[in-house]
């Protein structure tokens, strides 16, 4: 019997009506998340719930692997039931971890099993739900349809053909697919080889790259392109912003010791990195697009791992970086030319988080509502405790009414419900704060603003209007056709 109540989160008669009332038929804009284009395009159906839910899931396996469960029932070459197996054993030693909430939300919302997810009965599980993942309702497209999902913002490479989205818009499948620029490998100057090996594709899709003005005009290009297949946003994976006086270095000098495999030092790498971000978030604001910084990882902490496994398998963790100095000076050298874009700032480490809710609002200059967003509790704190501390602080700081609300940032079709539980949160708090008489016992006016973080924000900030008035015109004409 599931503890999973319609009422799950919501502790005051106010959090109920304003869940209920306002909060949970709202339609879903995922603006970030790692999802595979292609399972959406081509509506791809998923063989079982291991292939789904643990084949990617690197917040699972760094589960399974403190429980003790072997690698080979995790990345390793086990069967699917297996590992499903070893996952279900898992689960009940999960409490208090964000993980037993989703997975049994997940179990409930998407294949009506009620049922707390034990050792006992993970056979009967994997059978029932690969048995209904076989169905219309549940294929990739019937997974986003069953939690009204209407945008979802994939992460693309700037060397992406971005052929899945170009193909799902001519198809009007029913969800508006858009890509956003993720160009961390091309910037990845430290990684000698690799980096030269990907100029060398870089300059095939674009023209000759023999200096860093050619390597900028060559992103510039992509950018171009990006924007022509409907992307409105891009999105970086860094540990800190640098900034340095423009003169430090000669970056001509920098990019020419690179090409030929020289060794850089440190700040030579940050010099360069500054350079070309500075030059990516210049194009950023001339297309109109949002730029997301996501700060603060320490990745691929196990280097044993990362031999065995590669990277994103779950050995990152949470860093201990200075942030604020550099973030003033990059966003202010942006705001200086006005050339600063609507920007999104992730922070990873929660000890930082009046930094960065203080540091966004120094950048919000009346043009744009909420122009620099302290953006959703991310990675490790998108739990009940980071994600009320995140909102507490945006209070606090900001102005939470402005706020463009939650993502999945996930790589499995199951993970939307992670929607729902930001907004049963976020009303309980609200609800609670009415109990309290913290604030007015004006329910239509709250309810608003719960619908604004939800949904309505979102959908002005990434100027997302046009398309869903499509997707609506396309819903009608199916109607009709009915």
């Amino acid at each position: 019997m599931s503890f999973i109540s319609d009422n799950f989160l919501l502790e005051t008669s106010y959090s109920h009506e304003l869940y209920h009332g306002y909060a949970k038929h709202m339609p879903i804009i995922d603006y970030h998340n790692h999802l595979a284009p292609s399972h959406i395009n081509n509506n791809h159906r998923f063989e079982n719930i291991t292939e789904v839910w643990l084949s990617e899931d690197h917040y699972k396996w760094r589960a399974m692997r403190t429980f003790g469960i072997d690698e080979r029932y995790i990345t390793g070459s086990a069967s699917d039931k297996d590992k499903f197996r070893n996952w279900a054993k898992t689960v009940p030693y999960t409490l208090r971890n964000p993980l037993y909430h989703w997975t049994h939300l997940e179990l409930q919302r998407y294949f009506d099993i009620p049922d707390l997810l034990i050792a006992s009965n993970a056979d009967s599980i994997y059978e029932e739900t690969t048995a209904m993942l076989q169905q219309d309702s549940h294929s990739t497209l019937g997974l986003l349809q069953q939690r009204h999902v209407q945008v979802v913002c994939t992460t693309d490479d700037p060397l992406d053909s971005l052929h899945e989205h170009i193909e799902a818009k001519q198809k009007q499948l029913g969800i508006v697919l858009l890509p956003a620029f993720r160009p961390d490998k091309a910037m990845a100057v430290e990684n000698g080889q690799s980096f030269l090996e990907y100029l060398e594709r870089l300059s095939e899709l674009t023209h000759s790259i023999k200096s860093f003005q050619d390597y900028i005009d060559a992103l510039r290009k992509r950018i171009v392109f990006f924007n022509t297949v409907g992307c409105r946003l891009s999105d970086h994976g860094l540990d800190q912003l640098y900034f340095f006086n423009q003169d430090a270095f000669d970056v001509e000098q920098v990019f020419k010791k690179a090409l030929g495999a020289e060794q850089l030092a440190i700040e030579e790498i940050q010099f360069f990195k500054f350079c070309t971000l500075l030059e990516l978030c210049k194009e950023y604001h001339k297309h109109g697009w949002v730029q997301q910084f996501h700060l603060g990882a320490l990745r691929n902490n196990n280097k044993r791992m990362l031999d065995h496994i590669g990277p994103d398998a779950g050995f990152d963790s949470i860093g201990e970086f200075t942030q604020a100095r550099t973030l003033s000076g990059f966003l202010g050298k942006l705001d200086q030319s006005e050339q600063l874009a609507k920007t999104i700032l992730y922070n990873l480490n929660p000890s930082q988080n009046e930094v960065f809710a203080t540091m966004a609002g120094n950048f919000n200059d009346g043009t744009v509502k909420g122009k620099v967003q302290f953006g959703a509790a991310w990675w490790y704190l998108d739990q009940l405790d980071g994600m009320e501390r995140q909102i507490n602080t945006l209070s606090n700081m900001g102005l939470l009414s402005c706020f463009v609300g939650m993502l999945t940032d996930s790589r499995s079709f199951l993970s939307f419900p992670r929607h729902e539980y930001f907004r049963r949160l976020l009303c309980n708090m609200f609800g609670n704060d009415i109990k309290k008489g913290l604030i007015p016992n004006d329910i239509g006016f709250v309810g608003k603003m719960i619908q604004d973080i939800c949904y309505n924000n979102a959908k002005d900030y990434f100027d997302l209007s046009e398309q869903i008035e499509g997707l609506k015109k396309q819903e009608n004409l199916k109607y009709n056709q009915n």
